[in-house]
């Protein structure tokens, strides 16, 4: 299916000052076209190197990733990424930085401004393409990384932690903007984040990773209704879903041992 990004059996060691370090083992995931997943873990159990993995930033040391059947050599067209910061440069308004990825990539820029206006209308940012970063608040920035990442109309978008850098309540705005957004757009994402409620939130299926060397620990599937608001966060049945998280990273971070090596 179109979209479809899979990991087969991935393992990534690197070369570090004092030896070899063993980041990702034996790692199976299939994600569906137009799927939400989220994988949340410990510190460096290596959520942010399948993310480089699935961009073709890094090689795997054993395993393959596919997307939509093709597999992952380096960079390609199919694939957009937001990481932690929205990375806006700073001498180009809004519209310009947006464009970026049709300079790179070489798109027709009339069409390229279109698409961009769109896309801006979609995130809630009509009227601010002629304003410069340091006119937007962190959210409205992490909102134009988005809008950037989409330009190009991939089918999977990766993102590493795209609102760690947010304030609590700046944090949930975004988070609900990027349902809506997903909801209208169906990108098949892969979403890296540290915090429970926002895998909750957001995501089908929540993967839960032990401490390194990085392992699926756990596979949790989320069928509440869509859209989901704020007010989801307390109902009970989220509750036990995040009780259920919690209690597989305690144990994907107390005793590691436990999994397949």
């Amino acid at each position: 299916m179109t979209g479809t990004l899979e990991f087969d059996r991935v393992g990534l060691t690197y070369q570090a000052g004092d030896g070899e370090v063993e980041a990702i083992r034996d790692v199976s995931l299939d994600i569906r076209g137009g799927e939400f997943v989220a994988i949340i873990g410990p510190s460096g159990c290596g959520k942010s190197s399948l993310i480089k993995l699935a961009l073709g930033l890094e090689k795997t040391t054993y395993g393959t990733i596919t997307i939509a059947g093709r597999v992952v050599t380096g960079p390609r067209r199919d694939v957009g990424v937001v990481f932690q910061s929205a990375t806006l440069l700073p001498w180009r308004n809004v519209i310009e930085n947006i464009l970026l990825p049709a300079d790179i990539l070489g798109m027709n820029r009339t069409a390229a401004k279109k698409t961009a206006e769109d896309l801006l209308e979609l995130a809630g940012l009509s009227g601010f393409g002629k304003k410069h970063p340091y006119e937007l608040s962190g959210g409205m920035q992490q909102r134009v990384g988005i809008v950037r990442a989409l330009l190009h109309d991939p089918q999977v978008l990766l993102m590493d932690e795209p609102f760690a850098a947010l304030d609590a309540l700046t944090r949930e705005t975004m988070a609900i903007e990027l349902q809506r957004i997903w909801m209208q757009r169906r990108k098949t994402i892969l979403f890296v984040t540290h915090n429970i409620s926002e895998a909750v939130l957001l995501a089908d299926r929540i993967i839960v990773m032990s401490a390194r060397p990085g392992r699926i620990a756990a596979v949790l599937e989320n069928d509440a209704p869509r859209p989901r608001s704020i007010d989801w966060l307390s109902d009970p049945r989220c509750g036990l879903l995040e009780m259920q998280i919690r209690k597989h990273l305690d144990r994907a971070v107390l005793a590691p041992e436990e999994f397949p090596t």
